[in-house]
């Protein structure tokens, strides 16, 4: 099948995830875009449930009408203590996949310059003038501006100089025939399991006493056959008190945790953004709030006259502190536990969130670092440092 002409757009989004969403979203609601064409290209038409994103917040947001629930309170622990983490001002909130999507769409249908294409694409060719798109069934594009979200593992993944982990998971939504969860308290991470010289730990989100997504989560290099993440989540659900449940779906990803620059792959009519731009939070695999920030911050960028894309990312403190987390995790991964179990052992959770948030200042960035083991980072900024 050949295509009769090639399409011209003013911007083109090539995959069409999280961060993409959020930013197309974002243009409309802005109002400076209604002249703009625009086109979104995914080979999956997100029409499933097929992850489950998390972020803490203090305010209201604009995604409040799909949150699927919101808790004030946390528990972390390990197999020597546990404590239970009072959120406010924050609260931890959840969001379904599928309600993000449905949610979106369903604004965009309504605005005839936005098109979404259900193709895979397959080059990508900047040019002096135009960007050029090649999608399946040789189906062709040009625009002015190409915003890729499209993650390609290589590039973090063939070089040394950054470490790069994996924030891999599998989790299942489970219904206990037995009142096993307290549906007021989400469980942040728990690291009494077996640790297996890894950074392991389970993480609970209850929506009632006998419904709960349950996940069995690594920051590692190397992911795990699906086996063992289903017989750690089944002693999980054992230990909690219940041997019969019924699985009501699954979830598995695998999240890039690593500093590489992707930011300076972007050029003159391409920004790379999403995971592929570095917009996850490295040291945590969070991605929700980074891309909400990055998004508004992007939107607002693109409506300078002037704007060249590869000035749009700036680097901060907090990418150095991510780098010397993932130098230790990446040379010693057995430590992880110690190392999150000190910060939140007597640290102050909003201060915690804050600075994961990277909205704390030089003095609260001295107070969370130091309730962290001083010896690896001190190793690890000297191998940062002289490398």
């Amino acid at each position: 099948m050949q295509s009769s002409q090639i399409k011209h757009f003013d911007y083109i989004f090539t995959g069409t995830g999280l961060s993409a969403l959020m930013t197309v979203y974002k243009m409309v609601l802005s109002g400076k875009f209604n002249d703009k064409s625009i086109l979104l290209l995914d080979q999956n038409s997100k029409q499933t449930n097929d992850r489950t994103w998390c972020f803490w917040s203090k305010n209201q947001t604009i995604w409040d009408s799909v949150i699927s629930k919101k808790w004030d309170s946390a528990l972390f622990a390990d197999e020597n203590f546990k404590r239970d983490l009072t959120l406010k001002p924050y609260q931890y909130n959840q969001i379904r996949g599928l309600d993000f999507y449905s949610f979106v769409f369903e604004e965009l249908l309504k605005h005839s310059n936005i098109t979404f294409l259900n193709e895979k694409v397959t080059d990508i060719n900047e040019l002096e003038t135009h960007v050029f798109v090649g999608a399946e069934e040789n189906n062709r594009y040009t625009c002015d501006y190409l915003f890729n979200s499209i993650y390609t593992k290589a590039f973090a993944e063939s070089q040394t100089k950054y470490p790069a982990l994996q924030q891999h998971f599998v989790g299942w939504f489970v219904k206990s025939e037995s009142e096993i969860f307290n549906p007021d308290q989400a469980t942040f991470m728990d690291f009494s399991v077996e640790q297996k010289n890894n950074t392991r730990f389970m993480y609970v989100l209850p929506t009632s006493k006998t419904e709960a997504l349950v996940e069995y989560t690594l920051f590692s290099e190397k992911l795990l056959p699906i086996e063992e993440y289903e017989n750690e989540i089944q002693k999980y659900l054992e230990n909690l008190g219940t041997a019969k449940y019924q699985i009501l779906e699954k979830e598995q990803g695998s999240i890039p945790m690593t500093c590489f620059p992707f930011w300076k792959r972007n050029t003159k009519r391409v920004l790379n953004i999403g995971t592929a731009g570095g917009w996850t939070k490295a040291s945590t695999g969070y991605t929700f709030k980074n891309a909400d920030k990055r998004s508004t911050a992007l939107v607002k960028f693109i409506q300078n006259e002037d704007f060249e894309m590869k000035d749009f990312y700036k680097k901060s403190r907090f990418w150095f502190y991510d780098l010397l987390l993932l130098n230790i995790l990446y040379r010693h991964n057995e430590l992880g536990s110690s190392i999150f179990s000190a910060l939140f052992k007597k640290g102050n959770p909003r201060l915690i969130f804050s600075f994961l948030d990277e909205e704390t200042t030089l003095f609260e960035d001295f107070k969370v670092i130091m309730k962290c083991p001083k010896l690896p980072f001190i190793k690890a900024l000297f191998r940062v440092l002289f490398k």
